[in-house]
């Protein structure tokens, strides 16, 4: 994928934003914080600092490993190991971007921290060396096994478009036989760590949503709230949380009306299935002349 100098720009502008708000929100993550405040933070200093919220902010405890976003009356507060998953856009362009933090003073959630945090690190290095996909996944999970635990073998991570969040390519967290290179694009590196088996199955529904079909519907109502979300989001994942804010409590109805109508998929949560631990890093990395990590 050719990126063009306006592109980088907004490219490089998401990925500042995101740094600045990575350094903001850290020192204030605290034990027994409510979660709504910690993503509430978040996005509105993203809004704040000249940029949009690429998908809601995820905050997920221990063996969540992803799509945990606080609903609009969320009473959970901030415990165990949290995971801090938010991302940046610019006109579509987007910085992807995660760390973990440990809220009971645990050596073991330190140590999947530093996990995670290494295979990002040596994942990047592979990158910069022009290695192979395959290579890529070798690394991440080699590095994570020297550490005494499992990479996540089925979430991965991702090649990045114009609102588009996940595209065609997938970056796999494990030895794979891939002969692809990382060449000319915008891609998110994001290895998972675990004390358990290694692999997530789907739990509960998320609240986060994605436009997958504009087709009528025949509430009015609804109608209303897809059009908006056609026009604010186009084809970025958003949550309830965003769409009550803006039409008030009645729009968790028309939610439900667009989700059964085939206009809207809800993601699930993704849990570890031995209801193990999970660690998180993430950076987005432009591929051009040269390799930049945008979000770090």
């Amino acid at each position: 994928m050719t990126i063009t100098t306006k592109q980088k720009e907004k490219i490089l502008k998401a990925g500042e934003i995101a740094k600045e708000v990575k350094k903001w929100i850290k020192p204030q993550i605290k034990k027994d914080m409510p979660l709504l405040e910690i993503a509430e933070k978040i996005e509105n200093k993203i809004i704040e600092l000249k940029g949009k919220p690429a998908f809601p902010t995820n905050l997920s405890i221990n063996e969540i490993a992803a799509h945990y976003t606080p609903s609009y009356n969320d009473t959970t507060k901030a415990s165990g190991l949290l995971k801090v998953d938010f991302g940046v856009h610019v006109d579509g362009w987007t910085a992807d971007t995660a760390f973990s933090v440990d809220l009971e003073n645990s050596e073991e959630n330190k140590k999947l921290i530093e996990a995670s945090k290494e295979a990002l690190k040596n994942a990047i290095k592979e990158v910069e060396k022009k290695s192979s996909l395959g290579e890529i996944g070798r690394t991440i999970q080699e590095t994570i096994e020297s550490h005494k635990f499992l990479p996540i073998v089925n979430l991965t991570g991702h090649q990045m478009e114009e609102y588009e969040l996940h595209g065609n390519l997938t970056i796999l967290n494990i030895r794979n036989s891939r002969t692809e290179i990382l060449d000319k694009g915008l891609f998110a590196i994001e290895p998972f760590a675990t004390t358990g088996s290694g692999k997530i199955y789907e739990g509960k529904s998320s609240g986060i949503y994605i436009l997958i079909n504009g087709k009528n519907v025949r509430s009015p109502e609804a109608r209303k709230v897809l059009d908006f979300i056609g026009d604010e989001y186009q084809t970025l994942p958003f949550c309830s949380r965003w769409i009550i804010k803006k039409f008030g409590i009645k729009a968790l109805f028309s939610l439900k009306q667009l989700e059964d109508n085939g206009n809207l998929h809800q993601y699930p949560q993704l849990v570890e299935a031995s209801h193990a631990k999970v660690s998180q890093a993430e950076n987005t990395i432009l591929v051009d002349d040269k390799i930049i990590v945008t979000s770090e």
